[in-house]
């Protein structure tokens, strides 16, 4: 009876864990984005509350469900690339084994541990009870078989308080290669939209070549007939020349492009191009849903509420070491002076029995460790905090943005329209000798500069909407079934 009890009280002190139960800090969260408002009204999007969110399931790369873009389109293919073979993305992935081999290490002291130990021994004279040796005697032949087993019972949650710490460890490791597989993909989008509108600027630059030729050719027929000064044909050379130049300039950011998207891909510059197409991936465009809770299931919002988890179980485990251990241990074996006949009754031997170990006194080591296991939950938590702030800054931000530059194009597109118009009747003024060859290059330079700060802006839009998508997390729903996300 006394042994089922004694069975029954280990058992249910083993149930026991020290240290604070883990609590999510409380995070302030609007119900709406600031910006929203305004895109709301302006753009007529509807925002809806994160409640009606709970049932999407949506497994889509985030780049089909976010603007639409088919799987088989060339930049899709190229982000799926990027998932695979991004060298920071491998990197995580092998941190990710890490912690996973960390977590079972952690768990392996739940089970008794055993070991086995095969020996065999010569030796002369005898080590007496005060510590002297009696020499000579005869050389004794000492043959061993055993096996010891020992398990340790955790009576005040140090073990399980370490798998609790292991096991947020690691899902802040499975966040932390989310958002290294979302930040590689939208920076290769990122330089393939800038590769793009690289192109269409030096088209247009092609195109203003051409024209400035023309131009020229006309000016030098002025000239030779005698109604155009010298000075407009050097006008016009030098302005050919210097959208010449300008071409030439786009090629080195055209290569430094595709350079850094090699890279992305896992490849060496000289193994990757991208071939020039017109069909650009349709703009990203805000969402239908933006619900200001998705933000905490982002994943280094998530994997920074891991970490503050992990923290807090590791104030468990330093404050357990108060306490005493308590384990079980045996052996059982054979011992002889030959291996011949030593698997018989008179060689056995065994043991088993309970062993209590406490530290009495380490110097305050103790106490300094659960301090700095306490102070370590304190800086998780405050940055736990500051990345929940700073992705919400992030969505306002590329929201405010992504408004803005939709008000912004809009403008530019009818200032281009104006200068082209400007340009034909200043050319045609010209060309009736009503107006010097200065207000046709000015004319054409102001509507170069138009029609290049319209492709600017048009670019800003979708590396904004790049960047709300990485600022929400890549996320259209917030489809988080686990409950500490």
């Amino acid at each position: 009876m006394k042994k089922v009890l004694f069975n029954l009280m280990v058992c249910f002190l083993a149930g026991c864990a020290l240290g604070p139960d883990y609590k999510k800090p409380e995070i302030t969260v609007p119900a709406e984005f600031r910006q929203a408002t305004s895109a709301d009204a302006e753009l007529g999007n509807r925002w809806q509350p994160v409640d009606r969110l709970r049932t999407a399931n949506d497994s889509r790369p985030w780049w089909e469900r976010w603007w639409g873009l088919p799987a088989d389109h060339e930049l899709a293919q190229w982000l799926l690339q990027v998932e695979k073979a991004n060298p920071n993305v491998e990197l995580l992935t092998a941190q990710y084994r890490q912690a996973d081999a960390l977590l079972s290490a952690a768990r392996a002291p739940w089970w008794p541990s055993l070991s086995t130990t095969v020996s065999s021994s010569r030796g002369q004279g005898v080590v007496g009870t005060t510590g002297g040796v009696t020499t000579g005697g005869a050389v004794r032949v000492t043959d061993k078989v055993s096996a010891a087993t020992s398990w340790e019972v955790d009576l005040w949650g140090r073990i399980s308080r370490g798998v609790e710490s292991n096991e947020a460890a690691l899902a802040a490791s499975a966040a932390d290669l989310k958002a290294a597989i979302l930040s590689a993909q939208i920076a290769f989008a990122q330089a393939y939209f800038q590769w793009q509108a690289n192109h269409g600027q030096q088209d247009l630059l092609n195109q203003t070549v051409s024209a400035y030729t023309r131009t020229l050719g006309i000016t030098r027929s002025r000239y030779e007939a005698g109604v155009a000064p010298r000075t407009d044909v050097l006008q016009a050379e030098t302005q050919l020349n210097t959208a010449r130049a300008q071409y030439l300039d786009l090629s080195i950011q055209q290569g430094q492009l595709e350079h850094a998207m090699a890279v992305l891909v896992g490849k060496a510059p000289a193994e990757f191009s991208v071939p020039t197409t017109s069909d650009l991936p349709p703009l990203p465009n805000l969402p239908a849903i933006l619900p200001a809770q998705l933000l905490l299931a982002r994943p280094d919002v998530a994997a920074a509420e891991r970490r503050v988890a992990a923290a807090n179980a590791q104030i468990g485990v330093a404050q357990a070491v108060f306490f005493p251990t308590f384990s079980l241990g045996g052996s059982l074996g054979y011992q002889d002076n030959t291996f011949r006949d030593i698997i018989s009754a008179p060689n056995r031997f065994w043991s088993f029995g309970p062993s209590v170990a406490l530290t009495l006194f380490d110097g305050g080591a103790r106490s300094a460790a659960k301090a700095q296991a306490e102070a370590t939950h304190a800086q998780k938590t405050a940055v736990y905090r500051q990345t929940v702030l700073t992705a919400f800054q992030e969505v306002e931000d590329q929201l405010l943005t992504l408004r803005v530059l939709a008000a912004e194009e809009e403008v530019q597109a009818a200032s281009v329209s104006g200068v082209s118009q400007g340009l034909q009747i200043t050319e045609h003024q010209y060309k009736a000798g009503t107006v010097a060859y200065l207000n046709v290059t000015a004319s054409q330079a102001t509507a170069l500069a138009a029609q290049r700060s319209l492709l600017d802006i048009k670019l800003r839009r979708s590396l904004a909407g790049l960047a709300l998508v990485k600022a929400v997390g890549g996320q259209m729903s917030s489809g988080v079934n686990n409950t500490n996300q």
